[in-house]
């Protein structure tokens, strides 16, 4: 049987790379209470706009974020703002020690 495109693990790859840079981070945390400006998010990451747009660009391909452009403004917000809820597991994965008896079970009430 062909493949007719990427896979679901090759999709879960793409989004995870696409935010595994501390700036990519950041904007996806600022952004997940709504929609920010452009230069809004150079300013939190204190990059110039090329290096901020590069990042929004690689999240915008990975199918995180959409934009909208407002006159000379461009906004940007999260597709899918509950997928930062994976990152509260990671959290508290890396609170508890690994050897720690209760580390296996840290996510599992949800």
């Amino acid at each position: 049987m062909a493949k007719t495109g990427p896979s679901r693990l090759e999709r879960r790859v793409s989004v995870i790379k696409a935010l595994a840079h501390p700036s990519r981070l950041a904007i996806a945390e600022a952004l997940q209470n709504g929609e920010q400006c452009v230069c809004d998010l150079r300013d939190l990451v204190d990059s110039d706009l090329s290096t901020v747009s590069k990042h929004l660009a690689i999240m915008r391909e990975a199918g995180l974020l959409d934009m909208e452009k407002r006159g000379l403004k461009v906004f940007y917000r999260l597709r899918c703002p509950c997928l930062l809820s994976f990152f509260e597991c990671v959290d508290q994965l890396s609170a508890k020690s690994p050897s720690a008896p209760s580390s296996r079970d840290a996510c599992r009430s949800r």
